[in-house]
This record gives C-alpha cells, sequence and structure tokens, in this order.
C-alpha cells in the first residue's frame, strides 16, 4: 500500500508533532515557562477563567497568555494561510513551482506599507498597517485580474505577465516613496519588509483571523475542482466545471489568505514554495488530502523556523522571515540542481 493512502497515519503524526511543537513553542524563550506549568495554566483557564489562571499560575499567564500564545497563533494563522494558497496557486498553475508571488499580492501589500509609513497612519496605532498592506495586496489582485480578464479565456500566462508587469511598476512606485522618506520611516519599512511575528498581539488578529478560518475552509472544498483543472481545461469543462468561475474564485482565494497572512505577519517567503511541493511527495497530488496537509505543515515549519530564530542568537533574535528565506533558498537551489541533473523543469 502506497504511504499516501495511509492517512489514519499521517493524521495521528501530525496532530501528535503540532501539539508537541506548540507546547514547546510555548515554553522555550528568555523566560523557561515549564510544560507542566503551561499544561495546569490552561487547566486553570478552562475550570475558573482568567482570574483563577492569574492566581495559580502568575508568571506562565503573564508570559504565555499576553507574548507567546498570540505568537504562537500568529505563526498558526500565517503559516497556514500561506502554505494553502501555495498549494492552491499550484493546482491552479499545474506547476510544482508556483508560488503566490506571481500573482503580484507581495508588491501590493508592499507599496500599501510604504502609503502607511509615508503618511505616517502606521505611527497611529498597530492596527494600521496590516490595514493598508491587506488594501495594497487586494487592489494588486484586483488590477492583475482585470487586466488580465480582457482576454477571452483568462490564460494562466496572461495571469503571470500582468502580476510581473505590475509587480515592476509597484517595485519601482515604492522605491520613489522610499526616496521622500524620513530615515524613521525607511527603518521601518526595513524592519516590517523582513517579515516577522515578534510584537504580536491579540488586537493585531482580531480581523484577519476570521478571514483566514472562513476562506480556508472555502479553499478546502474547492479540492475536486482543483483536481479537474490539473486533468486539462478540456477535460474539466466536459466534467461541468465552469473554468472561468472557478480560476477567478481560486484566485481570490490565494490572494485573501496571501493579503491576510501578510497583514499578520509581514512578508515571508517561501513557505508558499516550498511546504506544498514537500508535502505533494508525501500524500500524493489529490487535493483531498494536498491542501489540508498542506496546512498544517505550513503551521510546523514556521513554528519550527521561529523557534531557531529566537534560539541561534539568543538573548537576540533573528526574524522569522530570514530564516524562512534562508532554507526556502537553499532548497530551491537544490531542487534547480535535482532538475538540471533530470533535464526536466515538470
Amino acid at each position: 500500500m502506497p504511504f499516501y493512502r495511509l492517512t489514519s497515519v499521517q493524521i495521528l503524526f501530525s496532530v501528535l508533532l503540532f501539539c508537541g511543537l506548540f507546547l514547546l513553542y510555548l515554553s522555550f524563550g528568555a523566560i523557561h515557562i515549564p510544560i507542566v506549568d503551561i499544561l495546569a495554566l490552561f487547566k486553570a483557564y478552562l475550570v475558573g477563567g482568567s482570574e483563577l489562571a492569574l492566581k495559580e499560575q502568575p508568571l506562565a499567564s503573564a508570559v504565555v497568555i499576553h507574548i507567546r500564545l498570540p505568537r504562537a497563533c500568529a505563526a498558526i494563522l500565517a503559516g497556514g494561510a500561506l502554505a494553502l494558497a501555495g498549494a492552491c496557486t499550484q493546482g491552479l498553475f499545474k506547476n510544482p513551482l508556483a508560488s503566490p508571488d506571481v500573482l503580484g499580492v507581495s508588491a501590493g501589500s508592499s507599496f500599501g506599507a510604504v502609503v502607511a509609513i509615508v503618511t505616517g497612519y502606521s505611527f497611529m496605532g498597530p492596527i494600521w498597517l496590516p490595514i493598508f498592506t491587506t488594501v495594497g495586496a487586494l487592489a494588486a489582485a484586483a488590477v492583475i485580474y482585470t487586466l488580465a480578464s480582457r482576454h477571452a479565456s483568462t490564460q494562466i500566462l496572461f495571469l503571470i505577465l500582468t502580476g510581473l508587469a505590475l509587480s515592476s511598476l509597484l517595485g519601482g512606485a515604492r522605491m520613489g516613496l522610499l526616496l521622500m522618506a524620513q530615515q524613521y520611516e525607511m527603518s521601518q519599512f526595513v524592519f516590517w519588509a523582513m517579515g516577522g511575528l515578534d510584537g504580536s498581539s491579540w488586537s493585531q488578529l482580531i480581523w484577519p483571523a476570521p478571514i483566514i478560518v472562513i476562506v480556508s475552509i472555502l479553499l478546502l472544498r474547492e479540492s475536486r475542482a482543483l483536481n479537474l483543472l490539473a486533468l486539462g481545461e478540456e477535460s474539466a469543462h466536459g466534467m461541468g466545471l465552469n473554468i472561468k468561475q472557478t480560476r477567478f474564485k481560486l484566485l481570490m482565494f490565494a490572494t485573501l489568505l496571501t493579503a491576510m497572512s501578510i497583514a499578520v505577519a509581514g512578508p515571508i517567503g517561501f513557505i508558499g514554495l516550498m511546504v506544498p511541493h514537500l508535502v505533494r511527495l508525501i500524500v500524493g497530488p489529490r487535493h483531498e488530502k494536498l491542501l489540508p496537509f498542506s496546512a498544517v505543515f505550513g503551521v510546523i515549519f514556521l513554528l519550527v523556523c521561529d523557534l531557531i530564530g529566537r534560539w541561534i542568537i539568543a538573548p537576540n533574535e533573528l526574524k522569522v522571515g530570514i530564516i524562512t528565506s534562508f532554507i526556502g533558498g537553499c532548497y530551491f537551489i537544490g531542487l534547480i540542481i535535482r532538475f538540471q541533473r533530470k533535464g526536466s523543469f515538470v
């Protein structure tokens, strides 16, 4: 029996790995909180609420509830959303090397961040920068699809070329705005552009979280459509699939997930490219398994990378975006060498 059919084994392994890593994530840091105290804290919360938890575990309550738990939730939301968006994009483009960046979403979000910083909105509250990045990402996606849809069949090639053109245009506009920015404004943009989970708070997660959850559920329901698209447009159309409508939905789902992940943690690269590709090797190409397992291992990967960033130069930290870029870059180089030896990029 092929390994990718052992669904129960995969689910059990994934759940155990996630739970163990989640507790380790909450325990590890400048102030070590024993896992036993963390479990006691959660038990106290369930039994008597925040007052009992604060009374029985004051240190764990202050560190875990207000600092590490929102950071962990940000990693769960961003990692799962990026990996899901990557799996969706690869299925839509029928290319395992595709990623959400080809849609121009990251360029739109970066431009929105520059606008928020230069206009001073980012200094008015922690919620304004995510709002501007989300609006920028969605506006970029809308422009790309509008321009690409002028072609009758909305071919993937037109979407890619339009995304690259708009990314170049927005990149130039972003650099132009930064030339007019103050030194501290440029520093804030550079810090944000690295991508990171430090400084995550419950207030920053309130509005991206429900959007990520809802869109993720809707995307998981489109697994059959992605399977049909993998057969080719003619076969999918012959089986009753509305190609243009389905492609629009999938693009919007991938765009929303990417935009919300950027709103939560900034631009974090390579998760949408690397995680679905690795998961496909384990569970197979069918999207009924590929989508949910990509989300789970996207979360696990981001938690591990953030733990590495917090440990490698402790007591200082490396931004998690730096860790994912380094690992993803090494993986991508290895992938290129492998494809060169095979003589094929498919």
